[in-house]
């Protein structure tokens, strides 16, 4: 069973920056798709940044410019690098690892951890 650990969250002011890691565990199996996802209280989880194993990368528009997502393959970890931050970016950051088998697109784990809080005051 593949094991996905977060760490990094924290309390920082507006402006301040914090660096959340994730790593996926119990696998020889490198994720296709890596990502980060957050859930503010009373709002349905949203997308914050995907990274594909090949380097490519997705960000919702209200983290684009402050947010850098970044991975290493050889430890099946991600990390997301968030500047500038707002009030607006509190909530529970949690990170997704997926992996795809192609062609016939059989999802070999799809995997959530535990969240980590991220509390900006302003």
């Amino acid at each position: 069973q593949v094991q996905v650990v977060e760490s990094g969250g924290g309390l920082v002011q507006a402006g301040g920056s914090l660096r959340l890691s994730c790593s996926a565990s119990g696998t020889i199996l490198t994720a296709n798709l890596m990502g980060w996802y957050r859930q503010a209280p009373g709002k349905q989880r949203e997308l914050v940044a995907t990274i594909t194993s090949g380097g490519r990368s997705n960000y919702a528009v209200s983290v684009k410019g402050r947010f850098t997502i970044s991975g290493d393959n050889a430890k099946n970890t991600v990390y997301l690098q968030m500047n500038s931050l707002k009030p607006e970016d509190t909530a529970v950051y949690y990170c997704n690892a997926k992996r795809t088998r192609f062609p016939d697109m059989t999802v070999v784990y799809d995997s959530w951890g535990q969240g980590t809080q991220v509390t900006v005051s302003s």
